[in-house]
């Protein structure tokens, strides 16, 4: 399947339309990016690991019941997804204190969260994804109170299954950032999961193999993911040939 026009060009991956008018090419590009944009750099290899790692981590969901956008991989890059009316929030889940809840509300980093904490941002770049709750959604019309209901137990559902699956890796999922979609009237987990929107650990060291290492300048960003994918079983692929 051909990519044709650009639907969206986010931070680090490109939307494309193909010939069904029900599927898009997710597109993971190379560029990282922190602070909502303001710092971007170009890692080589690191678009093709988290496609990959996508990839595993939504096969995963989709076998234990959890509807996923994710079709197939096209390429080490690229993958075939459903066409998703996105919802406007992004859910974040927290096992433990990192990032933005240690400096708001002055906790230690690495403090275990129990039980984990559900938080709801409005996605916006331009107001730096507020934090919000669902009354703000249900009064602006981003989400509805059933909508609620089922991206928040959806996204236990998928901490669930994703907390001993890194756990197996020698990895703590400190925390991560979901989306989802509709797919007509059914929610649809969408957008990705990778060490892009997950703040993945070490289980015996502590060292942070995630995107962390390219906000703190800690180095060996693509090196770290590379690690991730490897403990997880992946034979990551850097070519354009189809990897399924």
């Amino acid at each position: 399947m051909e990519k044709l026009a650009v639907v969206y060009r986010g931070k680090a991956k490109t939307l494309y339309t193909t010939a069904d008018p029900h599927r898009l090419i997710l597109e993971f590009r190379d560029d990282a990016s922190a602070f909502n944009g303001r710092r971007v750099e170009a890692l080589a290899g690191k678009g093709a690991i988290n496609n990959q790692i996508n990839h595993f981590i939504m096969q995963r969901l989709q076998a234990a019941g959890i509807a996923t956008q994710l079709e197939r991989l096209l390429s080490a890059d690229q993958a075939l997804v459903k066409k998703l009316t996105m919802l406007p929030v992004e859910c974040v889940v927290r096992n433990r204190a990192a990032g933005a809840l240690c400096r708001r509300l002055a906790i230690a980093e690495g403090q275990v969260l129990n039980p984990p904490l559900f938080e709801l941002f409005l996605k916006s770049d331009a107001l730096d994804d507020p934090l919000i709750n669902e009354f703000y959604g249900y009064t602006f019309g981003w989400i509805t109170p059933e909508q609620y209901r089922q991206i928040k137990q959806l996204t236990f559902q998928i901490n669930a299954l994703l907390v001993p699956l890194f756990e197996q890796a020698d990895l703590l999922l400190v925390d991560y950032k979901l989306e989802f979609g509709l797919l007509g009237e059914q929610i649809v987990l969408g957008d990705e999961i990778s060490p892009d929107n997950c703040r993945l650990w070490d289980k015996k060291s502590g060292n942070k193999l995630d995107k962390d290492r390219f906000r703190q300048e800690l180095g060996h960003v693509v090196e770290s993911y590379l690690e991730i994918a490897q403990r997880l079983g992946i034979e990551v692929h850097q070519n354009s040939e189809v990897t399924t």
